[in-house]
């Protein structure tokens, strides 16, 4: 609270008025007598000077057009007045009657009667001089100027002059009153009006703090017309940029470090990629130099090993060959080049189509791949895609079908949604690992994922095609099996 504007601005304005009664008090002890005296004497030469011009213009003075002007001038000024002719015969009198013709005689003859004391001469001119004197009994304080007129008469005008003193005393403990009234009706303005200002005031510093804050909901509500209103206006304003700058920041920041945990996802990515081609590569060429040295140095020494050396070259070969194909397809899946192709096609003619190309394969194997389904069941995808999520799926199927040599595909359709299930005998993949068989490289059995050729690309392609889709894929676990699936719109 004492910290507060209106606090301090009621304090100063206090403590102002204070001084300015003091020292007005003071003013007044020390000049107000001073002021008061010098008007009275001024005053009573006024009446003297009035006299004069009377008596310059008309020897006469006593006629009754003078006389008229004479009281008039002595209610004026409130004095008294005696004239004297040139033989101290009065002819004019005004106020104190047989007192003041008194006094004047004794001011000729120098006497000092019914007088505290002697006058005290104030100024003295030509033919005129003004004293101050008191009275004896009633203490009263008077001004008198005795002089001579043009005319050869004497006048004595006398004035009565308060106590100066017990006057100022009286005025400064009535101005102190009045101030003091002053000071406490000024004060309770001041703080009225002080709210008024300091009010809205402590309201634009409570925004200011909720701004620092990072709050921008509050608002200056105010509909002044003044600074406050307009400094109000200007914090709204500050606080709308500011939240906009900010809430930009905060994208831009998300923004940054989604395209920093991006960069370092792909730093990352190519570093396993390479290692992965590394390790996978490595097998094949290292079989492919041992051989193709051994041809070259001609350690073969009939025609059946040498063609054994020409076929694990070409095999391996072949599997390098495969892995790059799928590498390049994979990438351009990832990266968008190969733009899906929405077409409606019946699935079922492209399962038997894939079916029909493994045919040698499964042969070989002894194994067949059971299909029932004969009427057409049209979808909506990328035909060349889905083929390829087909092919991946059986082929993955036939190289860990189990002696049972068991796999089948079933298709079960339901509100509108197709899924394609491939289903093979054979041991179970660890729950731990379901989740990893869908990234490159990744192989649960390694050694019998090497025999058949495998590398661990396909079901990346499958992933990357059914995401490209949007439509669900996965495996799960049977009592007897494994059986992969997915997906497809089979409504427009």
């Amino acid at each position: 609270m004492r910290h507060s504007i209106g606090f301090k601005l009621t304090i100063s304005i206090i403590v102002i008025m204070s001084l300015a009664i003091a020292l007005a008090g003071a003013f007044g002890s020390v000049y107000l007598g001073k002021y008061y005296a010098g008007k009275k004497q001024k005053s009573i030469k006024k009446v003297y000077e009035k006299v004069k011009s009377i008596s310059s213009k008309d020897v006469d003075i006593s006629s009754s057009e003078n006389i008229v002007r004479l009281t008039a001038v002595c209610e004026k000024y409130g004095a008294s007045m005696v004239l004297f002719d040139s033989s101290w015969s009065p002819i004019y009198e005004y106020g104190s009657g047989n007192m003041l013709i008194l006094r004047g005689k004794d001011m000729i003859l120098g006497n000092n009667r019914e007088q505290k004391e002697a006058p005290e001469i104030i100024e003295e001119g030509k033919n005129y001089k003004i004293q101050s004197t008191e009275e004896e009994e009633s203490s009263r304080k008077y001004y008198e100027l005795f002089a001579t007129l043009p005319s050869g008469g004497i006048v004595l005008i006398r004035m009565s002059v308060e106590n100066f003193e017990e006057s100022i005393s009286i005025s400064n403990k009535f101005y102190l009153v009045v101030g003091i009234v002053l000071l406490i009706l000024t004060t309770l303005t001041i703080i009225l009006i002080t709210r008024r200002y300091t009010k809205p005031v402590l309201q634009l510093a409570e925004i200011s703090k909720k701004m620092s804050d990072l709050d921008f909901d509050t608002k200056y509500e105010g509909n002044r017309k003044d600074e406050i209103g307009v400094l109000g206006e200007s914090m709204n304003e500050l606080s709308e940029k500011l939240e906009e700058t900010i809430t930009d920041l905060k994208n831009a920041n998300v923004e940054l470090h989604r395209d920093i945990e991006q960069k370092e996802q792909m730093d990352e990515m190519r570093k396993e990629f390479i290692s992965n081609v590394s390790h996978e590569l490595k097998t094949p060429i290292a079989l492919i130099q041992g051989y193709a040295e051994g041809l070259q140095e001609g350690v073969m020494e009939n025609p059946e090993d040498m063609q054994y050396y020409c076929d694990v070259i070409v095999d391996e070969a072949g599997k390098m060959n495969k892995m790059v194909k799928q590498l390049l397809n994979l990438i351009q899946l990832e990266q968008g080049e190969n733009a899906v192709q929405m077409e409606r096609f019946d699935v079922v003619s492209v399962i038997r189509g894939v079916i029909d190309s493994m045919r040698i394969k499964c042969e070989e194997q002894g194994v067949t791949i059971a299909f029932s389904e004969e009427k057409p069941v049209y979808v909506w995808a990328d035909e060349f895609q889905i083929e390829q999520v087909i092919t991946n799926y059986l082929s993955n199927a036939l190289h860990h079908v189990d002696k049972t040599k068991k796999i089948k595909v079933k298709i079960l359709s339901k509100d509108g949604i197709l899924r394609v299930s491939v289903f093979n005998s054979g041991e179970n993949i660890p729950q731990d690992e379901l989740e990893n068989i869908w990234e490159k490289f990744y192989k649960v059995d390694k050694a019998r994922t090497r025999a058949y050729g495998g590398n661990g690309i396909g079901l990346s392609i499958v992933k990357a095609i059914m995401e490209r889709h949007e439509k669900n894929y996965g495996v799960e676990n049977k009592p007897d099996g494994v059986e992969f699936w997915f997906e497809l719109d089979a409504q427009a």
